[in-house]
């Protein structure tokens, strides 16, 4: 399979984005059918739709390169498994948000190369925001018609922190998290509530230092954002402090820490604070 260079595809990618987003918008304030899948979780129209759209563009773009997609994801593991590269799409990350028309959902569009992001792109439909990044090219933002502003993730020296947690998940063991950085630092720790892989985007723009996600998630919830924070100097680990890893034969996240300081011992908190992965 041909290596794909992302200055030859980035602008493409960034479009078919975008075009999905304004397919998205199109069903938003009107009505639509909400199904639930195996699994429990909501689909929409605007899923399916954006879906759609995302295959065949990238089909036409990389016509090599095959499409794994939130809702496209029964192709059989012995199949996939043998991808050295595939795009990973969520469609409509976020569908909660959308269902509750809080404008907090996203397009996630990545390029994964031996289990790693090299390509990541994040659209929020509502308020027209695009982040993006390639691997060795760092992190960037448009907001609307305006030019790309490079984004940096900022330091923690274990002052007063600011975390940014799921407005649809918070359980116990974020508590739990939350608490020992407050103890340890004896210092506020500011929580901000937000849905989607805005949660990641927040910590690679410097607005918050760390997303603890301990609970489940797929590898297209996270592989786009993974991408851009990784090149605005964070990261997304596991517990044990490994970067992500993509195309599993299980495509379930181990829980994950999105981290602003990739000097500071996350995983050491984490651990101090009782929480651990499920196996």
């Amino acid at each position: 399979m041909r290596r794909v260079k992302a200055a030859d595809v980035l602008n493409e990618v960034i479009r078919i984005t975008v075009a999905a987003g304004r397919e998205i918008l199109s069903v938003y304030e009107q009505s639509y059918q909400i199904e639930n899948k195996a699994d429990g979780s909501p689909v929409t129209t605007a899923d399916l739709r954006a879906h759609e759209l995302i295959v065949r563009e990238l089909a036409a773009l990389t016509p090599n390169i095959p499409v794994l997609s939130e809702e496209s994801s029964n192709i059989v593991a012995s199949e996939r498994l043998r991808w050295s590269a595939f795009w990973l799409v969520d469609p409509l990350d976020g569908t909660k948000e959308f269902i509750k028309r809080n404008g907090e959902f996203t397009v996630n569009i990545a390029l994964v190369e031996k289990h790693r992001p090299v390509i990541g792109v994040v659209h929020t439909p509502v308020g027209g925001s695009t982040y993006y990044a390639a691997t060795g090219q760092g992190a960037w933002r448009i907001e609307g018609h305006h030019a790309p502003t490079a984004i940096k993730s900022r330091s923690y020296d274990g002052g007063a922190a600011r975390m940014v947690v799921s407005r649809s998940h918070l359980g116990a063991a974020v508590i739990a998290f939350r608490d020992t950085l407050l103890g340890e630092s004896g210092l506020p720790v500011e929580s901000v509530n937000m849905g989607s892989s805005l949660k990641v985007c927040l910590v690679a723009k410097g607005e918050v230092d760390v997303y603890p996600r301990l609970g489940l998630t797929s590898e297209w919830d996270t592989a786009a954002a993974d991408c851009v924070l990784n090149e605005a100097g964070g990261a997304v680990i596991d517990l044990d402090g490994n970067p992500l890893q993509y195309n599993k034969a299980n495509l379930l996240n181990p829980w994950f820490m999105a981290t602003g300081d990739t000097d500071y011992d996350w995983p050491g908190l984490a651990q101090r604070a009782g929480v651990k992965s499920p196996d």
